[in-house]
């Protein structure tokens, strides 16, 4: 009976040896798949910082990020200003998605990787 013991307790040794081992490279993988996603992230970070200084009144920056409604807004609110500028009264409104793009773009552009990742991407705040 004691003999018996000794198998079935090198058994489960062993066998939670294996389960550590499957443990600790499935951790790694996830590791490694984190780290592909934050470099995508980063990437995506600077394409949208550039994208909304240059092309901010357009909403081009929005859409990068996933925020079709947001984008949508400026894109509208550019085209309605310009129409409005042969009426003069547009004039006044053209400025305001552009401002809105630089100062998104600087805001995108200045925080860190991680930061920017969970701000814009985790927890999805389509404003400033």
């Amino acid at each position: 009976m004691s003999e018996e013991n000794n198998n079935l307790g090198d058994d489960i040794k062993k066998g939670a040896e294996e389960a550590a081992e499957s443990v600790k490279e499935t951790a790694k993988e996830f590791a490694e798949e984190a780290k592909e996603v934050l470099d995508s992230q980063d990437n995506k970070k600077i394409l949208a910082g550039i994208l909304a200084i240059v092309l901010g009144s357009l909403g081009v920056h929005k859409f990068i990020l996933g925020y079709q409604k947001e984008g949508f807004i400026l894109l509208g609110f550019s085209i309605i200003a310009y129409v409005l500028s042969c009426f003069v009264i547009g004039v006044f409104f053209i400025w305001i998605p552009g401002l809105i793009g630089l100062i998104e773009g600087i805001i995108y552009l200045t925080k860190s990787d991680e930061e920017f990742y969970q701000t814009y991407q985790v927890g999805k705040k389509p404003w400033f």
